[in-house]
């Protein structure tokens, strides 16, 4: 089973945390525009390709529900479309939840994290339903992996249909095309091709602010859409058709929680610099451009994105749409990877194989099981809903239920953390009553699509909580399987005659620190003999993203000073590959009983095999479905960095 999440809890909280990529100096953070492009092409693709297809979702006559094409419903539109980015991504996440991380990570696993340690002196109950919450919001992601890359690639291609109406035909095998080639070079890595994604961005941004600015100056009316009494009037005067909108609306603060998630990549001064200079402005000039267009010419609702530009531009800017949405799409794609990666680490997945594709970024993985069935889920909403206008109507529920669990989940940190006033608290709340209706809105969408992403949350979230739950039972019965640490060493000691001791070091890789290895038990009752040097090795995975080698390891003589036999714990945080032969070898041989020879040790795993039991630990169906997900585990050697030809894998039973 691996080694799984610590049984004790050791996160340490801060609300301004340190970055690989922003250096201190004087205790304070320095500003590089170097991060700040960095951040362009990771933090900002998502949410800065929605003005492709976000008015023309609006005012789809297709639509189940569908917002009439008139002046009024423009302005409200446009209005309704800049106070959302102002107030879900400026203000809640920008302002208010990017101050919330976990030693400078941030995302919905961090917040995660922080509830586990605030249910250590809050109520627990409490803490394990937002924690339950916070775990569906992480779920929820995976259903956003899968939508963004089929809609975002779809609605570019689609602009073929603006410049040659003749190769609409086209559209869906050009997209699956691409789709196929940007999962089938994942194994080699984003290293070479991530130099390009902020520039290509850069121009984006510029790109599509310019059209916005030509389309304003030809109507600059449209201007007085940035007054929120457009909104409000749109809202309450027209509350019919404006509830319904907000279900095509949501779509332009898709992307959101990529610039909380990625936190720890660029630090937030980075996002936050790059959303107010320049994504911000230029989504907005998008936005208002187009709705300027609507105003002289309400036929171009079709594609008002592409139309924008002029005619010489729209093929050029389809292929830098293209481009652009790839670069979307990569980034919820190495998304996925991180969230299925430290989920692993948190106990809440099986050990997947994980691939690190960077020498130099450790960030930089490819977990290829992931990738795969991204890919096949991908083409198959591609080839379903052929068109970016059907397929928006599933993509909001995923983005405004995670929206709405990570902004609760920011007011019960901010109110039982920081001692934030309850009345403040209260005021702070409107922001949740926005995203609640939001919410509202999209699930009028069940039927028209919006059930996918809820049905890939609700299977993800099934499958984690179904591995922890039976990771915690499988775990009890080796406890019993394993019996005590301490009273196995005082056996080994008066052991007569006495165990034959062979040279060599042998390392036996333990689950915790409180009960004996299978492998060593079996290895002293059936050969009756023990290595000279034998450590006992337990791994705790902390709720913290990286560990300090001055604090990676600690030494534990087991009450005998001079036998060889040492428990060593040795710590990771749950962004970080264990690597154990490079962790051994921080040891202080004062520390161990004498040198341990880490280029000649023998490795020893305990394999556990899985079976149904008659106990009723869990329903039949998540027994079998937690049998099931043990086979996706990944090889213990390999993910622990062990050389296999030094790996003695001894087996045991356990039912379930």
């Amino acid at each position: 089973m691996g080694a799984g999440p610590a049984d004790e809890e050791h996160a340490v909280a801060t609300e301004s945390g340190g970055s690989p990529l922003v250096r201190a100096v004087d205790g304070r953070e320095t500003f590089r525009l170097a991060v700040v492009v960095g951040a362009l092409g990771v933090v900002f693709g998502d949410i800065g390709t929605s003005p492709i297809y976000t008015i023309q979702t609006v005012f789809n006559p297709k639509d189940p529900h569908p917002v009439p094409i008139s002046t009024n419903n423009v302005y409200g539109v446009v209005s309704l479309i800049f106070w959302s980015l102002m107030i879900i991504v400026t203000v809640t996440y920008v302002l208010l939840v990017m101050r919330v991380d976990n030693h400078g990570e941030g995302g919905i696993m961090a917040l995660i994290t922080l509830l586990r340690r605030l249910g250590g002196v809050r109520g627990r109950r409490v803490t394990a339903v937002l924690a339950g919450l916070g775990v569906f919001g992480a779920a929820l992601f995976f259903g956003d992996s899968v939508i963004t890359p089929a809609i975002s690639v779809l609605s570019a291609v689609e602009g073929l249909k603006v410049v040659q109406p003749g190769l609409e035909e086209l559209i869906v095998p050009i997209t699956a095309v691409i789709i196929v080639g940007l999962f089938s070079v994942q194994r080699r890595g984003t290293a070479a091709v991530g130099r390009l994604f902020g520039p290509v961005m850069f121009v984006w941004f510029v790109s599509i602010g310019a059209c916005g600015v030509a389309g304003i100056a030809r109507h600059p009316e449209i201007l007085r859409a940035l007054s929120p009494t457009y909104a409000l009037n749109f809202m309450f005067g027209h509350f019919g058709i404006a509830f319904f909108a907000l279900t095509a609306v949501v779509l332009a603060v898709t992307g959101a929680e990529a610039l909380y998630a990625d936190m720890g990549h660029f630090g937030r001064p980075a996002i936050t610099r790059g959303w107010l200079l320049l994504v911000l402005p230029a989504c907005v000039l998008s936005y208002l451009g187009q709705g300027a267009l609507l105003l002289g010419d309400q036929g171009a609702v079709g594609s008002p994105f592409f139309l924008l530009a002029p005619g010489w531009a729209r093929l050029p800017m389809v292929l830098l749409a293209t481009a652009a949405t790839v670069i979307a799409s990569q980034a919820v794609i190495t998304g996925a990877y991180s969230v299925a990666s430290q989920a692993a680490r948190l106990g809440y997945l099986p050990r997947l194989r994980v691939v690190h594709t960077s020498e130099s970024r450790i960030g930089q993985i490819y977990v290829p099981w992931i990738n795969w069935v991204l890919m096949v889920s991908v083409l198959t909403l591609v080839f379903a809903f052929r068109s970016s206008a059907t397929l928006a109507y599933a993509f909001g529920m995923a983005v405004t239920a995670t929206i709405t669990i990570t902004t609760l989940l920011f007011f019960y940190i901010a109110r039982t953390k920081w001692g934030t006033p309850l009345w403040l608290v209260v005021i702070g709340g409107a922001l949740l009553v926005v995203d609640l209706l939001f919410l509202a809105a999209n699930l009028t969408k069940l039927v028209h699509g919006a059930w996918l992403p809820l049905l890939i949350g609700l299977t993800a979230f099934t499958v984690m909580t179904t591995w922890q739950r039976g990771r915690d039972i499988v775990t009890r019965a080796r406890g019993q399987a394993e019996g005590p640490l301490r009273a196995f060493v005082d056996q080994l000691h008066d052991c007569r005659p006495p165990l034959l001791r062979v040279p060599g070091t042998a390392v036996f890789l333990n689950r915790g620190k409180q009960t004996a290895p299978l492998a060593m038990r079996a290895n002293v009752e059936h050969n009756r003999v023990l290595h000279e040097h034998v450590v006992i090795l337990s791994i705790d995975t902390l709720p913290v993203p990286r560990v300090p080698d001055a604090e990676r390891t600690e030494v534990d003589r087991l009450g005998y000073a001079e036998d060889g036999i040492v428990l060593v714990t040795v710590y990771f945080g749950y962004m970080e590959t264990p690597n154990i032969p490079d962790a051994l070898r921080l040891l202080d041989p004062a520390d161990t009983e004498g040198p341990i020879a880490i280029e000649d040790a023998s490795y020893f795993l305990s394999k556990i095999e899985l079976a149904m039991g008659t106990a009723p630990t869990m329903a039949t169906w998540r027994k079998r479905l937690f049998i099931a997900a043990s086979y996706i585990t990944g090889d213990a050697a390999e993910y622990f960095r062990l050389p296999g030809e030094r790996t003695v894998i001894m087996g045991s039973r356990i039912d379930v």
